[in-house]
């Protein structure tokens, strides 16, 4: 795992500093190796920073030259098919100085130009200048599980793995962007291609993008899509379940291949007990770790991954956090260059901290909800639809405008009565919306404008079943704007690198274009069709229906004491972004029949980071 920076203009650069500086920025991405390289005409410069995994010898440097001359990447994230790769090249006739995949990277593109990304397993963010081309390439791994900051002005664009590493400039411009912030509001995070910061754009999932540098021009396309749903549901289960079990089995398999020691993230819930029992069957010793908050009984999960330890003799370790203390908030905002509302980004982090003493690579269970029906808001909209999907759609929307004025900021159940207005049939409840338009004017300014609300619609994917349109919103918006930000920046704070076997690219088509819904939720069950491998692969006393999951008691936290403390600090402080009186109700409303914890926590982190950025 590696940060990358680098920028590309058609005139020579007058400015080199700010590209070692922002290298530097993301030094807990890469605290191994680093290294920074110009063109002969000063035009392009490209610097990383290295987490040796592959090839942990000096061959594996960056940024990396093809013996050519032609070609220079910087690259962060694993190719974990670059072994199959290496020995096709091989068979045409290239040659290999390095055991590294970066090297792999550089000889697809020369051999398949920038097709090489069809051919590419792994997750990553490619930077790579063709100086016969005269041209940078850029490209996102499908499902996003690494970032890529970039930003066009005039002839030049930039690009870095973390916002901060563009911010490294003191001349870069840190102005809001309005549409961002409206959505970062409402749905707790920056959707798409946008950035919180004008000016700045983030390379979409499965998007490459190219600049000239004798031109000027650029050119952005998408390389991968979802596989459209299966038209007709005729696949017999347990052919669905082998399928499954194979597909995970050799993506567990290749992700356990490291230079360096590996470990699996072990909560006890499906996901995680999955790729565990799959990695026990591809190396003979396997190390689980588990984490529990000390202090805080319903949050531990201990038992139930020592019954998966046990089961299959893992070398299982169980780490205590301790107490988090708000101080941590500030570390963190700075960390997140787009902040999120999710308090998981502080038990997120102490896991990494813990596991990064043990192993320098750790394998999780992330993805497996978004395509396999996990959460348990998949089940709770079918189960809307089957109870309410009848009455007349102007019945049940004015039903929901009439709870939505009636019920206050943080009632529990207002979002679910909000969604009985939602059109089935092609409509998807936005039942985790943190601030409604009414509330984002009231936190902003009265003649606020909301857009947030047309972008998520127009978001929300172009199919008429209900379970796919939830799914496939989840997985190309809410997993690689929040889950996976939230992962990628804690564990790299942590100088830890995270996999999620069940997001290599052939499970998820697996999921999205052969899996029928009845088989992945219905309104009385979830997960159906990993449960049905749970019952496979997994000991019979498992428990496939318990969902936990690590998190932190925020909501009691909130009432009393330090945390509320921190939160009534910052966002009271006349110099915060948002209305007093609007914040002093959310605090004051919050506990009883009203939960404000997520959304405080969204407001207090955005402001720790303006003040952490001068923003």
């Amino acid at each position: 795992m590696c940060g990358i920076i680098g920028v590309a203009s058609r005139h020579p650069a007058i400015n080199r500093q700010w590209l070692d500086v922002g290298c530097a920025e993301m030094a807990h991405r890469g605290p191994d190796d680093s290294g920074s390289w110009w063109s002969a005409n000063g035009n392009v410069g490209l610097a990383q920073r290295r987490l040796a995994i592959i090839d942990l010898s000096p061959s594996g440097h960056q940024p990396m030259h093809h013996a050519s001359g032609r070609l220079t990447v910087v690259f962060n994230g694993e190719i974990y098919n670059y072994l199959d790769l290496r020995d096709l090249l091989r068979a045409k006739g290239y040659k290999f100085v390095t055991q590294s995949d970066t090297e792999v990277v550089l000889t697809a593109y020369l051999e398949w130009g920038t097709d090489c990304l069809a051919r590419l397993n792994g997750m990553f963010a490619i930077a790579l200048y063709d100086d016969e081309r005269k041209q940078l390439f850029l490209a996102r791994d499908r499902a996003g599980e690494k970032p890529l900051f970039y930003r066009v002005k005039g002839e030049e664009i930039r690009f870095a793995s973390e916002l901060k590493g563009l911010m490294a400039d003191p001349r870069f411009d840190r102005t809001i962007e309005p549409t961002a912030l409206d959505c970062y509001l409402m749905m707790g995070y920056v959707t798409g291609g946008a950035c919180i910061l004008q000016g700045v754009r983030k390379l979409p999932p499965g998007h490459a993008l190219t600049f000239n540098v004798e031109d000027g021009g650029t050119k952005i396309w998408r390389y991968w899509n979802l596989p459209p749903a299966p038209e007709i549901d005729d696949k017999d289960e347990e052919s669905l379940v082998e399928q499954l079990e194979a597909l995970l089995a050799d993506s567990v398999r290749r992700q356990l291949v490291a230079d360096v020691p590996v470990g699996v993230l072990l909560s006890g819930g499906v996901d995680s007990s999955l790729v565990t029992a799959m990695a026990v069957r591809a190396s003979p010793r396997v190390k689980t770790f588990t984490v529990s908050l000390e202090g805080y009984e319903r949050y531990d999960e201990t038992q139930f991954a020592r019954l998966v330890a046990e089961h299959f003799g893992t070398e299982h370790i169980e780490l205590y956090a301790g107490d988090a203390t708000p101080d941590i908030l500030h570390l963190l905002a700075r960390q997140y260059d787009e902040p999120i509302f999710d308090s998981s980004m502080i038990p997120t982090f102490l896991i990494s901290r813990l596991v990064r003493q043990h192993c320098t690579v750790a394998l999780g269970g992330d993805g497996g909800d978004e395509q396999f029906g996990g959460y348990e808001q998949h089940r709770r909209v079918l189960l809307l639809k089957a109870k309410f999907g009848k009455i007349p759609l102007a019945v049940r929307r004015f039903s929901a405008v009439t709870g939505d004025m009636l019920l206050p900021t943080g009632f529990r159940g207002r979002n679910w009565i909000r969604a009985l207005g939602v059109d089935f049939e092609s409509e998807l409840p936005s039942v985790a919306s943190h601030f409604v338009a009414s509330e984002r004017r009231a936190l902003l300014d009265s003649n606020w404008k909301t857009p947030a609300d047309e972008i998520r619609r127009a978001r929300v994917p172009f199919t008429p079943d209900l379970l796919q349109r939830n799914t496939r919103m989840d997985f190309e918006n809410y997993l690689p704007e929040d889950i996976l930000v939230k992962v990628d920046r804690a564990s790299m704070l942590a100088s830890l690198e995270m996999r999620a076997p069940f997001l290599d690219f052939r499970v998820v088509e697996f999921a999205f274009g052969s899996v029928p819904s009845r088989l992945k939720a219905t309104s009385a069950e979830r997960k159906v069709l990993l449960k049905r491998l749970c019952k496979r692969v997994l000991p019979p006393r498992f428990n496939a229906d318990r969902k936990q999951g690590f998190s932190i008691p925020l909501p009691a936290w909130l009432k009393a004491g330090p945390w509320r403390d921190l939160f009534s600090e910052v966002l009271l402080d006349p110099k915060s972004t948002f209305d007093r009186r609007t914040v002093a109700n959310l605090l004051n409303g919050h506990g009883g029949r009203r939960n404000n914890a997520e959304r405080l926590f969204g407001l207090t982190v955005f402001e720790l980071w303006r003040r952490a950025y001068n923003i």
